[in-house]
């Protein structure tokens, strides 16, 4: 339960208020006006306050400035009369939480606070993962503030301690490279070298001599011995990109050195170890592979001691924003811009698009309008046109979700647009209750 603070200048408010308040297990506080609300917070503190926003002396809209400037961990929901709920709506810019319109029901007050539990519940939550993610090296890298991202990144620094094969999973775009040199960056290996084989990048023939080395005369063109990359990491971190792209035959030699640590060069017998650590990647279902015998079984349980599943931006659209902002500020930097924020039709834009290129998508996004912005703010025009029209680039999956996460996409893009519940309801075309108990269902 609470502990509500309640603010009006009229008693008979107040009262109603305390007694349904109280019945329902919250610890009351009421002020009869702006001044009282302060005084008694200088002794009490709560959790939510119930403002009218006509108050004798200091009005409603200074209260609530004072405690978004005093009393930060309070939220604040307006009491407004029918004929101000555009001042109301200017006042949750200010950081009010929510508001309730006269006459207002019991059940509608007991909504707002449950709204306001269940976030500052979520809240919580993230912060507890925040500090568990701890000293980790690259969580200014990886900006989220996405709990299922932030408990991965807890997992992460874990393994980073030691020197277990990690797989690292998730469609393109979504970091799998910057998360596995960061796992290197926060290991005992951190000094030592970090070694990429982009298994898509060569020829069947050629990959087993780029990752092994070959001795001269091994085949046609082998004019010289050649360290191979898998030598090259010695003491540090071998990370096999797009390991589902390695042709069968090779696997098995893969499997030898994800096992033991052992190979051989190409054209010369000679066991050799290398000691370094396996971190692989792949945007690819290894176990649909495994089925259908294009992936060795063996292979992929060595590989995945360790899995770190990455999810899709479009399953954490509250990281679009968080993520844009950080790119336009190295953008504008890197390129000499003075571009420092988006206008707000740019910005529902970016948090209604499904972005099926991920993060990297996003960033050429961002990187292409500030480039085009002449000032400090980027519009809509500066954003590619698929952008703009709402259009997923080719290649996306939206086709491939279940109804249900399509509901749960939708319901997140309106909440990111940080309306009030009745009005993010009214443009989902369902009532206030059902976005509550959907929301309850998709833990949002």
């Amino acid at each position: 339960m609470s502990r509500v603070l309640v603010v009006d200048d009229d008693p008979k408010i107040l009262r109603t208020l305390e007694i349904m308040l109280s019945g329902d297990g919250h610890e009351v506080v009421t002020a009869g006006s702006a001044e009282e609300a302060l005084e008694r917070l200088e002794t009490r503190g709560v959790d939510v306050a119930l403002v009218d926003l006509q108050l004798p002396g200091m009005s409603g809209a200074d209260l609530l400035r004072r405690l978004r400037d005093e009393h930060r961990d309070v939220q604040a929901v307006i009491i407004t009369a029918h004929g101000s709920i555009e001042t109301a709506v200017e006042a949750m810019k200010e950081g009010a939480f929510d508001y309730l319109t006269k006459p207002f029901s019991p059940d509608q007050v007991r909504h707002r606070l449950q709204q306001i539990e269940q976030v500052t519940r979520l809240q919580r939550e993230v912060a507890g993962l925040q500090r568990r993610v701890g000293d980790l090296p690259f969580k200014a890298d990886f900006a989220t503030q996405n709990p299922a991202t932030l408990h991965l990144l807890e997992v992460a620094r874990e393994v980073a301690a030691s020197d277990a094969t990690v797989l690292i999973t998730g469609e393109s775009g979504t970091g799998k490279t910057m998360l596995a040199r960061l796992i290197h960056a926060g290991s005992r290996r951190s000094r030592g070298p970090f070694v990429v084989v982009d298994c898509t990048s060569f020829q069947e023939g050629l990959l087993e001599s780029e990752l092994f080395g070959h001795k001269r005369g091994a085949f046609t063109g082998a004019v010289a011995d050649k360290t191979g990359k898998v030598e090259t990491a010695q003491g540090g971190t071998l990370f096999l990109d797009e390991i589902g792209e390695v042709p069968v035959h090779l696997q098995g030699k893969l499997l030898r050195l994800v096992e033991d640590r052992a190979y051989e060069r190409v054209g010369d017998p000679t066991p050799r170890q290398v000691d370094a650590r396996i971190v692989a990647a792949t945007n690819r279902d290894l176990q649909e592979m495994v089925r259908d015998h294009a992936f060795r079984e063996d292979l992929f349980y060595r590989l995945s001691v360790v899995e770190l599943s990455l999810p899709a931006l479009r399953h954490r659209t509250e990281d679009v924003l968080l993520l844009a902002a950080d790119f336009v500020s190295a953008f504008s930097k890197a390129h000499g811009r003075k571009v420092t924020g988006w206008d707000e039709e740019a910005e529902r834009a970016l948090v209604r698009y499904s972005w099926p290129g991920n993060v990297r998508e996003l960033s050429h996004a961002v990187e292409r309008a500030v480039l085009l912005a002449p000032g400090r703010t980027l519009r809509l025009e500066h954003l590619p046109d698929r952008v703009k029209d709402r259009e997923p680039a080719t290649g996306g999956h939206d086709d491939l979700l279940t109804l249900a996460e399509m509901e749960e996409q939708r319901i997140r893009r309106a909440l990111s647009l940080n309306l009030s519940q009745d009005e993010t309801a009214r443009r989902l075309g369902i009532d206030p209750s059902t976005l509550w108990r959907k929301r309850k269902k998709y833990g949002i």
